[in-house]
């Protein structure tokens, strides 16, 4: 199968191809170009496209380096995020909300539980816009996927956080 081909099929599938932030712009093809990243190269430097809240227990290690590498995948500064402990009170957090459209992002299923109220197992919170049940956020979105140390010790599952990102984004991106 040839590249253009499986452009095609992954194109048709939803899957966003990715591509080299350190390549020059000229090696890209434009056919190749994902949607998400045009629509990128049109904000204006600088200007905040939303933020993101990640969830979760502290990540250390390698996990930490996978957080990271996350962020930079998703081509996030460093004003764009915050890391949270979900056992932390938002109460007073509605300042930081400003204008900024914001999403929520729980690792792992008693992250997710715990700011949705939700008693689902996590296979079952996956893939759904969850809301965060606390007084002044529940229209803030609340996506679920796995811990970092799982995806450590699984990374097939790689493929499903990535899933469950790109659904992150397309719903911040449509608030």
């Amino acid at each position: 199968m040839n590249t253009s081909t499986r452009s095609i099929f992954l194109k048709e599938m939803g899957i966003t191809e990715w591509t080299s932030r350190d390549a020059p712009q000229s090696d890209i093809q434009p056919e190749l170009a994902s949607p998400v990243a045009q629509a990128d190269e049109l904000s204006p430097p600088g200007q905040h496209k939303g933020m993101w809240w990640f969830f979760g227990s502290p990540p250390q290690g390698d996990a930490q380096t996978l957080f990271h590498n996350i962020v930079r995948a998703l081509g996030l500064d460093q004003n764009e995020w915050v890391w949270k402990n979900p056992a932390e009170s938002l109460v007073g957090k509605e300042a930081q909300l400003g204008s900024l459209p914001v999403i929520a992002f729980a690792f792992g299923g008693p992250a997710a539980q715990k700011l949705s109220g939700e008693r689902d197992p996590l296979p079952q919170l996956r893939e759904t816009v969850l809301g965060i049940a606390a007084d002044g956020y529940e229209e803030v979105p609340l996506i679920a996927s796995f811990e970092l140390n799982q995806l450590l010790a699984r990374p097939k599952d790689k493929a499903l956080l990535w899933q469950d990102l790109i659904l992150a984004r397309s719903v911040l991106h449509s608030l």
